[in-house]
């Protein structure tokens, strides 16, 4: 379902400052996943100056990607997309998904707006790594559509959207890509001489979205900086600008007996149940001096959000109308050392969150709970580059736990460790640019007996591996032509595996597997660059072919009183449904 949608949007920037302190370490130009952090040459000239008409359709041809290894986004093989502070001014959604589906390659689930992931090439969910600062979400979004992603997009100073050899470096789940959200939150620069405030305030007439969102930077005794965020948004239900249901379920509903289910052919206008309201508040400090930055920081969220109505078409079963009360509690960590040798820069990242959301039927009462607690944690040496030869090269490891509580329990209490080795080798020889990474990865996933879903103990181990090489030639000045081949392993998830019973708010009752083995992808994507002053041509060309793709397979039952269809990660379809097994399709797919 789709509107038009008008916005206003203000951005107001008010430095009593004349600008930032920039600053950098001889001999490096490395940034950990900051686009103001590095040359600040660049990043003076690319800042968007307020009242500059030229700079609302500024040239992104310099733009330098900081996600992984810092290079300009034309240096960077595979697709890519980047939305910078003067894109997302205008883009900012209330959503991750609903804010980048308008780039090349990029679109959107259809749960209701506030519940909206990115979508990229068509993979999504575990095939998609969503990160804040190149840490994942540590929340429960990849457990059901209907589950929002918890980052939120109105604080973000850059999004980016990797595919190709750079993905690899956060996890082999990345098959789709990476979305990496950089705020902020944990100071990179100091104020050069007094505080820092922005604002942005913004209204969308589609489902009369209001949105304020502001934040303050303090220097504090010697280098530290303290920063403050907050930002409220709310929204009603969204018109759709024409019918409810498409098409094909029309004629279903125009075709049933019933005569309530016909009068469903009828609906128009604005999406029933698909109003949201979110706050949010950080706290963060940071120490910097030149190249060395070492900080933390606390974000808190909170988000109440409708679920769109699944009508079914069978008659005597009750549409339910839920809402998801979702809340998290954050704590992030990063250290950046500059070091002299093979060496130039460590890195380290790390995050913990606590994780709830209660799904509550159209009375208010609470169906199920969902609770997650874990951890991520990245370690990084960034080499010096040598003759035109760089890279990083790391460790990752992830512990979470999974619980949910309620009538509508499906999944057992659970837990995911995975333990992850990467590198990311480049090498530059004049025209020529030659890219390649490797990962491998230990999981270990575990569930306990469970009396409610007759479920035994069970464990799975996976080791699993990835790599990827590509090259990139000037064949012309102005033009770059690039092919990469890449494979991607990864280990079933937790719900593929182990879940057995009804999801409410998505209206499925899923049923694992827990036999599944790893899912493969290889893939081929042919590049093309070209760069002629304000213009700028990217195009790809990208073929995959999976192996045990691990997909939703309907049984033909029903399970008591749930008309649902299975199963997470679904896209929402309203129709009449049965419940489904995850199985492996051992035949290839193209």
């Amino acid at each position: 379902m789709i509107s038009s949608r008008l916005a206003l949007a203000a951005a107001l920037s008010f430095l009593a400052s004349p600008a930032w302190a920039e600053t950098t370490v001889a001999g490096t130009d490395v940034s950990a996943t900051s686009a103001t952090s590095g040359d600040s040459s660049a990043a003076t000239a690319d800042a968007p100056q307020p009242g500059n008409a030229d700079d609302a359709h500024h040239d992104h041809s310099d733009d330098v990607v900081v996600t992984g290894v810092r290079r300009k986004a034309n240096d960077v093989l595979g697709g890519i997309s980047v939305l910078d502070e003067a894109d997302l001014t205008r883009e900012v959604r209330p959503s991750i998904g609903e804010t980048l589906a308008r780039q090349p390659g990029v679109s959107a689930t259809s749960f209701g707006p506030a519940a909206s992931a990115p979508v990229l090439r068509g993979l999504s969910g575990d095939r998609v790594r969503v990160l804040t600062d190149g840490i994942g979400s540590l929340d429960l979004s990849s457990s059901g559509p209907d589950h929002a992603i918890s980052i939120n997009p109105v604080t973000a100073e850059r999004i980016e959207v990797l595919r190709g050899p750079s993905a690899l470096l956060f996890g082999s789940s990345a098959i789709g890509g990476v979305v990496n959200v950089i705020d902020a939150r944990i100071p990179r620069r100091l104020p050069k001489n007094a505080v820092g405030v922005t604002a942005l305030a913004s209204y969308g007439t589609a489902a009369n979205e209001r949105l304020i969102n502001g934040s303050v930077d303090v220097p504090l005794a010697g280098k530290f900086v303290v920063h403050l965020d907050g930002n409220w948004q709310k929204s009603d239900d969204l018109r759709t600008g024409g019918h409810i249901l498409s098409k094909d379920l029309r004629e279903q509903a125009l075709a049933s007996p019933d005569p309530e289910i016909q009068t469903l052919a009828d609906l128009k206008g604005k999406l029933p149940n698909s109003a949201a309201e979110s706050k949010e508040g950080a706290i963060g400090l940071a120490y910097v001096d030149g190249g060395l930055n070492i900080g933390a920081s606390i974000t808190r969220h909170l988000a109440t959000y409708q679920v769109p109505i699944r009508y079914s078409l069978v008659s005597g079963v009750e549409a339910e109308a839920p809402t998801i009360d979702q809340e998290q509690t954050r704590y992030d960590f990063r250290a950046e050392i500059p070091v002299r040798g093979f060496f130039s820069q460590i890195r380290a990242r790390g995050g913990y969150a606590d994780y709830h959301h209660d799904e509550l039927d159209d009375t208010g009462a609470i169906g199920s709970s969902f609770f997650s607690k874990g951890g991520e944690g990245r370690f990084e040496l960034i080499q010096s580059e040598r003759a035109g030869w760089g890279g990083t090269s790391g460790l990752q490891y992830l512990d979470r736990n999974a619980r949910i509580e309620g009538d509508e329990k499906f999944l057992p209490d659970s837990r995911q460790r995975q333990a992850g080795l990467f590198t990311l080798q480049t090498l530059v020889s004049g025209p020529l640019r030659v890219e390649g990474g490797a990962r491998v990865e230990f999981s270990k996933l575990t569930a306990d007996a469970d009396e409610q879903l007759a479920t035994p103990d069970r464990s799975r181990n996976f080791t699993t591996w990835s790599g990827s090489l590509g090259g990139q030639y000037e064949f012309s000045p102005g033009w770059r032509a690039g092919l990469t081949l890449s494979r991607s392993s990864r280990a079933p998830s937790i719900d593929e595996l182990f879940s057995n019973g009804p999801h409410g708010a998505s209206q499925s009752f899923e049923v694992g597997n827990p036999n599944l083995n790893p899912e493969t992808s290889v893939g081929v994507e042919a590049v093309l660059h070209r760069q002629s002053g304000p213009v700028t041509l990217n195009a790809s060309l990208y073929y995959n072919r999976f192996s045990n793709f691990i997909f939703q397979a309907p049984t033909g039952e029903t399970e008591g009183i749930f008309p649902f269809s299975n199963i997470s990660r679904a896209e929402p379809i309203i129709t009449a449904s049965r419940p489904r097994r995850w199985r492996s399709l051992v035949k290839r797919l193209a």
